[in-house]
């Protein structure tokens, strides 16, 4: 059989197709992997772990101390790193994180209960570095690289479309298929007997646990989560599942990234790329200040932090909610899961309609669906009925996630549009900086937001004493509350980062586009 003819484009370069779509959604499939195991670390410290709330507050303060060095100083290394490489720069870098991943995401879930504080903390400290800093090292060149496959604004956002589409299957799966594999049912007989077996925390009330099933409380028994109101059940977090999950997500990740490098075209030269010129030093606040002068990075940059304080800080008082307001800890990632499927539905149609109408067009009317939905899930805290709350909260998360989903599908390519606008403004590219310093506020945003809503559900009546799942119906019905609203501020932030900020339209991107291909061939 004769080998399919291969159709080069003006350059000698295979022709842009579905084969680089295919392999840059592999790339973010393969980061979250990674990266969807975030969801679950709070959960594993807070229920196996048993560490107290405000010490894991803190200590994920202190991580993020880390990304203020870790991201900016990577993007910068790879900007003046001018050594020849087999594979091509960001290809090398992008194997080098890969590798490191394979075990880094699950050093973070080392399952040892019964170690003491200090241990606990050296432990959750050691294992988040490392485990960041190797995503660091594979994520932004991955995102560098959009720039250097095709300079086709339309094609990039193709990619950027895929890239959301690997995104969302990476998180997905895990979502769903995680809580499904972490936590163990079993029932008991509801007798004193059951309760003599295990350690009763102080101020436990077994009579009132055994003989009043309506008064909304629940219980964290060590390892053991005791609900009256679910029935005679106790839903056990077993850590050593997502020690060895998160250890098989780290080898497909692996996989991921492989095939990506392998099957990708850069179409780009990578040395006539000026990403810092001078081989400067890294120099934090003239690349802060710099960042700052790029106005479509930071409306971008505004919009994804909105994107992630309602994606991970809402996670935990999500989780929180589910156990103990709708009774079932598992459940909160499928409807999540279901909430954001919806964005897969507009995937065909981002290509045309950014064509038509442009990537901030689009995007800000996608952000008042966002606004919508979230302005829906404020109402249900409100109804009485649980399943009927149930369903509008979901109806509000629908919109929520069809809303953010088309700008998630855009918003690498908006990225991208913002490193051409740096050097069309300014004369200089930058990518290195400008990534790095946008996923250093993007892991901001995931990193301060969950720490404040820690304080902030202790504020509503959260007792760490009682674990997780241990709260007054009260505390549940404060738990609904808090999620709206942080939602509704996420909404809110995206509104201001894509409508007010950002400031690419279809006609300047255009405009900007025939400038700089002119400027590039003089």
């Amino acid at each position: 059989m004769a080998k399919k003819e291969v159709k080069l484009d003006s350059k000698g370069f295979r022709k842009f197709g579905m084969r680089d779509k295919v392999a840059y959604a592999l790339g973010d499939f393969g980061c979250n992997m990674s990266f969807a195991l975030k969801g679950t670390v709070q959960t594993f410290w807070l229920v196996y772990m048993m560490m107290e709330t405000g010490l894991l507050s803190i200590l994920l303060l202190l991580v993020q101390a880390w990304d203020a060095i870790n991201d900016p100083l990577i993007g910068s290394l790879i900007d003046n790193d001018k050594r020849k490489y087999k594979m091509g720069k960001f290809k090398t870098y992008i194997f080098i994180g890969a590798c490191g991943l394979l075990i880094a995401g699950a050093a973070v879930f080392l399952p040892f209960p019964n170690a003491s504080v200090v241990v606990k903390a050296i432990l959750f400290v050691l294992g988040y570095i490392v485990w960041d800093a190797c995503y660091t090292v594979a994520n932004v060149p991955y995102g560098s690289m959009l720039s250097l496959i095709t300079e086709d604004t339309g094609e990039r956002a193709q990619l950027s479309t895929w890239r959301s589409i690997g995104s969302m299957f990476g998180n997905i799966i895990p979502m769903v298929i995680l809580p499904m594999i972490i936590w163990q049912k079993v029932t008991f007989d509801g007798t004193t007997d059951f309760l003599n077996q295990i350690e009763i925390p102080e101020g436990f009330d077994k009579s009132q646990f055994l003989t009043n099933p309506e008064t909304g409380l629940a219980y964290n028994i060590g390892d053991a989560v005791l609900s009256p109101a679910t029935g005679k059940q106790v839903e056990i977090l077993l850590g050593e599942r997502v020690f060895f999950a998160a250890l098989i997500m780290g080898v497909l990740g692996f996989i991921a990234f492989m095939v990506m490098i392998k099957i990708t075209t850069i179409r780009v030269d990578e040395s006539s790329v000026k990403t810092n010129e001078g081989g400067e030093k890294l120099n934090v606040f003239a690349a802060f200040g710099k960042f700052m002068k790029n106005r479509p990075a930071v409306g971008a940059t505004v919009a994804a932090m909105g994107m992630f304080l309602g994606m991970q800080s809402a996670s935990t008082a999500n989780t929180i909610m589910f156990a103990t307001y709708f009774n079932n800890a598992g459940m909160s990632g499928v409807v999540t899961a279901i909430g954001f499927l919806p964005m897969v539905a507009f995937i065909p149609f981002i290509k045309p309609l950014v064509n038509k109408f442009g990537k901030k067009e689009i995007s800000v009317v996608g952000s008042i669906v966002t606004l919508v939905g979230a302005a829906i899930m404020m109402i249900f805290p409100t109804i009485e009925n649980r399943d009927k709350a149930l369903l509008v909260y979901l109806a509000g998360l629908i919109l929520f996630g069809i809303g953010m989903g088309v700008y998630t599908c855009v918003s690498w390519a908006m990225m991208s549009d913002a490193i051409e606008y740096n050097e069309w403004k300014f004369g200089t590219r930058e990518e290195g900086i400008v990534y790095s310093l946008h996923s250093f506020f993007r892991k901001l945003a995931q990193g301060i937001g969950p720490s404040v809503v820690l304080l902030i559900m202790g504020v509503l009546g959260y007792q760490s004493e009682l674990g997780t799942i241990g709260q007054s119906f009260q505390t549940s019905k404060n738990m609904c509350w808090l999620v709206a609203g942080l939602y509704l501020f996420s909404a809110v932030l995206q509104f201001i980062g894509i409508a007010v900020i950002y400031n690419l339209d279809k006609k300047k991107v255009d405009a900007m586009t025939t400038e700089l291909a002119a400027k590039r061939s003089a």
